[in-house]
């Protein structure tokens, strides 16, 4: 694992199906770049090996974990089973978000982030959480306005966009003095970046960089390394939520060098 003050959070693919066998190549590959693991949640609306569990495992082989979940799919004893589960595992760090359209069913609607966030600053008054250690909790954020409620989080995610500009804007109109990183998502093809343009707002994807990826299989590798390497020579972020989908191979070749 490298060592600095800069943080690099690395998002793995969670299994669809009870194997982990995929996850702990990823983990393993990416260990010598990634402080820590982020574990999605029933990542883009298909069903995958829980999160804490994930988290689990990767703690089992020596790594740091965040385990996100999302207010999507629960209510709120749902919410509770996984945070005993969490308590139970020693997993102590989640990033709380939304969740991706699901690709079939509806959502239960009784939850939100923030009704998420409260639930787990209250648990000091709950005894079935008497010896359990304070979660950290983050959120997630766009390029708007951070609204008050978040200030609150443990750290922040700032969504990923590939204008190093529009972070720097954010970022000095919205001083928090948790720690904040910046989203970087490796484009792996051409219909993935036009995909990505059409549907996340303000992700600023350079027209240039489309094309170069439509040519080069590894531009969205080596664009994504360099737009690290920016937030990190800028100074204004604590580090990077990365996202290297499918390239997780190259992004740790790549970064191992850099970094």
């Amino acid at each position: 694992m490298i060592t600095s003050d800069f943080q690099v959070v690395c998002e793995i693919e969670p299994p669809t199906r009870p194997d982990l066998t995929h996850v702990r190549h990823q983990i393993g590959t990416l260990s010598q770049v990634a402080h820590t693991f982020l574990i999605p949640d029933n990542h883009i609306g298909r069903a995958t090996v829980s999160s804490v569990a994930v988290a689990h495992e990767v703690e089992a082989m020596g790594g740091q974990s965040i385990a996100c979940l999302n207010s999507r799919d629960r209510n709120l004893l749902g919410f509770r089973r996984d945070l005993l589960t969490a308590a139970a595992y020693g997993v102590d760090k989640f990033l709380f978000v939304y969740g991706d359209k699901p690709t079939s069913g509806g959502r239960t609607s009784e939850l939100t982030v923030r009704t998420m966030v409260d639930e787990v600053r209250s648990l000091s008054e709950d005894r079935a959480f008497a010896d359990v250690s304070a979660f950290q909790v983050g959120t997630a954020a766009g390029l708007r306005p951070l609204p008050a409620w978040k200030r609150s989080a443990d750290f922040i995610f700032v969504q990923v966009t590939y204008s190093i500009d529009a972070l720097l804007r954010w970022r000095e109109a919205n001083p928090v003095e948790v720690p904040v990183f910046a989203g970087v998502m490796v484009l792996a093809s051409e219909p993935h970046a036009r995909r990505l343009a059409e549907t996340i707002p303000d992700i600023e994807i350079p027209a240039a960089l489309i094309e170069r990826v439509a040519r080069d299989r590894v531009a969205g590798v080596e664009a994504a390394c360099e737009h690290v390497m920016r937030i990190k020579e800028s100074g204004a972020f604590d580090g990077v939520h990365l996202i290297p989908v499918t390239r997780y191979r190259d992004v740790a070749a790549r970064l191992e060098q850099t970094l």
